[in-house]
């Protein structure tokens, strides 16, 4: 058996196996570390496959920033906090198996549709250079300006969430453990008349 189905046969029970864990824990940050298990296994995978550069690409931003990010949001807004797993709108979980069967069913019929399932990879760029240097002149020259904009948005909308998160809690009141007296004065309470004894 060649080393590559080996490394295959080894990396993708755990790639699947820490996905699937990852989806099962209720602590945040154990599911973001068998993330980054699985963000690991398949960027080996992509070596296995010859793609260095995707290589390279999946190890320094997915597992490296992208992770840092996700780790600093989930310390950020505490971890300590039990979240409920009462789910607030009905069908929610059905809803949701419906639309991820629906993308898969589509991924599928656009590779069927585009490169077909063939063992043959489509032609490289035709102006030489390979693929990543393809990407290069694309995302640096001719989308320069939608890719800067798109990670704006990416860094606002993370900064948003963040202070949106935060001013949901309440702040701790410093007369905790103490009686709180009324805001508004009682009334006096008026006498009772005792009825006569007859």
């Amino acid at each position: 058996m060649a080393a590559d189905w080996i490394v295959f046969w080894v990396c993708a029970p755990i790639s699947i196996g820490s996905a699937i864990l990852m989806l099962l824990q209720r602590n945040a940050v154990h599911a973001a570390l068998f993330l980054v298990v699985n963000l690991f296994t398949v960027a080996v995978l992509y070596l296995v496959l010859g793609a260095s550069f995707l290589f390279a690409v999946q190890i320094i931003v997915y597992a490296g920033a992208i992770m840092v990010l996700f780790l600093f949001v989930i310390m950020l807004l505490g971890v300590d906090r039990e979240e409920s797993l009462v789910e607030r709108l009905r069908g929610q979980r059905t809803i949701a198996i419906l639309v991820g069967l629906g993308v898969v069913g589509e991924v599928v019929f656009a590779i069927r549709a585009g490169v077909g399932f063939a063992t043959r990879a489509p032609a490289g760029p035709a102006d030489g250079g390979g693929n990543p240097q393809a990407l290069g002149r694309l995302l640096f020259r001719a989308y320069f300006l939608p890719f800067e904009v798109t990670s704006i948005l990416l860094i606002v909308a993370a900064v948003a969430a963040m202070v949106l998160a935060r001013g949901r809690e309440r702040p701790v009141s410093t007369t905790e453990g103490r009686a709180q007296e009324p805001s508004e004065p009682s009334e006096p309470s008026e006498p009772r008349e005792e009825e006569p004894v007859g």
